[in-house]
């Protein structure tokens, strides 16, 4: 037997959820597709979660590729704020909440947030980072 992979040694170490992040935006929904679905049936005791890096004209496929493998725990930044310095298109960063928000409400989804609050934390990060809604 070879060396155990990390998700191995995190599994046998009890771990129950696990994110997985792409902070560079590198990847597509076919690699997301691929390892949501394989680390799944391997692990599926453990929940996986994922945290996307992307621009703006990414996000949704990104989302919908995770979403379709069967992940359905999401980090995210309230308006995508947030970076990579060393991703190659600039426009990336981290995916915004409302997209996801967006995303699983466009699905029939309940994103289970207090509106009310979601409302007021948009404004105070448009104040914050002195960005409009």
């Amino acid at each position: 037997m070879g060396t155990p992979t990390a998700e191995e040694r995190l599994a046998s170490s009890g771990a129950k959820i696990i994110s997985l992040a792409d902070t560079s935006g590198v990847s597509t929904p076919e690699n997301i597709n691929y390892l949501f679905s394989h680390l799944q049936s391997t692990f599926p005791h453990i929940e996986f979660g994922v945290h996307l890096y992307s621009n703006p004209s990414s996000s949704q496929e990104k989302i919908d590729a995770a979403w379709n493998s069967g992940c359905r725990r999401f980090d995210s930044a309230l308006k995508g704020f947030g970076g990579c310095p060393m991703a190659s298109d600039r426009l990336t960063g981290n995916t915004a909440t409302e997209v996801i928000i967006s995303a699983l409400e466009a699905k029939g989804e309940d994103s289970r947030l207090d509106m009310n609050k979601w409302e007021e934390a948009m404004e105070f990060s448009s104040r914050i980072f002195g960005i409009e809604l």
